[in-house]
């Protein structure tokens, strides 16, 4: 009631609220109670309040608006912040923010009836034991002012770290999703020794000069059923979310050159700053950082002078 007077006050003045509220019995409050209410010290949770509400106004919008109670919660501890989870629910209702929800997958595979195929290798089992063991692929697209603008990501399996990605106004095998691979293989140094690299039936995905890239670079193809996105789940979920957290958040589209600055900045923060609820509220560069911080103290320490 105090912040419906607070809100009116200078259009109708506090005696009139109060007496149209009385008669209404929307509440029962006095102009004399509401200016002693106005006097009394802010209590402890409201001075809390008036200090993380902007604060989580701040950090729901550096991350592109999109966080839910959970993710948020997680965030606002990462800061330093002793918050529940139901405080953090409190808060954003009082920013006006709230997370984003998905819409239903559009499909984009066109299988070519006439192609050699992979024998599926996943079986829907999207595990590694470690980053660079297995990769997910798949292709997405945006309508722009200008036609299509087609997004090609490679994400690993343990990390969910986005390792390549290529945005063209072609679907081209030797275009969109081979640069996409390519960007992935360089950053791994061009050897991809014992990883399996799945997808779906897409024809760009089993064109024969992206599977001899594959193989080229030492991995093994693979491929699950056509249209059904169960046996490429990791990558359409990747697609999902960056429909939803990017593309629909700050679209109408131009151009493909503005579709492709803004993966840019999207992949760096997906990778780098999102909080991913598979990973334990943790990023992709965390996990991996903590894996070969893993690896490399699990070695033995080498032999010190005069060791037999």
């Amino acid at each position: 009631m105090i912040r419906f007077v607070d809100e009116r006050r200078n259009s109708f003045g506090v005696e009139f609220i109060c007496r149209v509220m009385r008669q209404t019995e929307v509440g029962f409050l006095t102009a004399r109670g509401y200016r002693a209410a106005k006097a009394r010290p802010a209590s402890a949770r409201q001075l809390r309040d008036d200090l993380l509400v902007p604060e989580a106004a701040r950090l729901h919008r550096e991350n592109y608006g999109v966080y839910g109670r959970r993710k948020m919660h997680a965030l606002m501890r990462r800061q330093g912040w002793d918050i529940g989870r139901d405080q953090t629910e409190r808060l954003m209702l009082a920013a006006g923010v709230r997370g984003v929800r998905r819409s239903k997958r559009l499909f984009t595979t066109k299988a070519d009836p006439r192609q050699a195929l992979p024998h599926d290798l996943v079986k829907r089992r999207f595990t590694a034991e470690g980053p660079r063991k297995l990769w997910v692929a798949d292709v997405t697209y945006v309508a722009t002012w200008n036609g299509f603008a087609y997004v090609a990501f490679v994400t690993d399996v343990y990390s969910r770290r986005i390792v390549g990605w290529n945005v063209a106004s072609t679907l081209k095998a030797d275009i969109l999703p081979l640069r996409a691979l390519d960007m992935a293989a360089w950053a791994a140094d061009g050897n991809l020794d014992g990883l399996i690299h799945h997808s779906d039936h897409g024809s760009n995905y089993v064109a024969l000069v992206y599977t001899e890239r594959i193989v080229e670079l030492g991995a093994t193809p693979s491929t699950g059923t056509v249209g059904d996105s169960y046996d490429n789940a990791l990558a359409e979920a990747v697609n999902g979310l960056y429909k939803t957290e990017l593309i629909r958040q700050r679209g109408p589209w131009r151009t493909v050159e503005q579709v492709e600055l803004a993966t840019l900045e999207y992949v760096w923060w997906w990778n780098n700053q999102r909080l991913h609820s598979e990973l334990d509220y943790a990023t992709p560069i965390e996990v991996e950082q903590a894996y070969y911080a893993d690896l490399e103290s699990a070695q033995p320490a080498p032999a010190g002078p005069g060791a037999t």
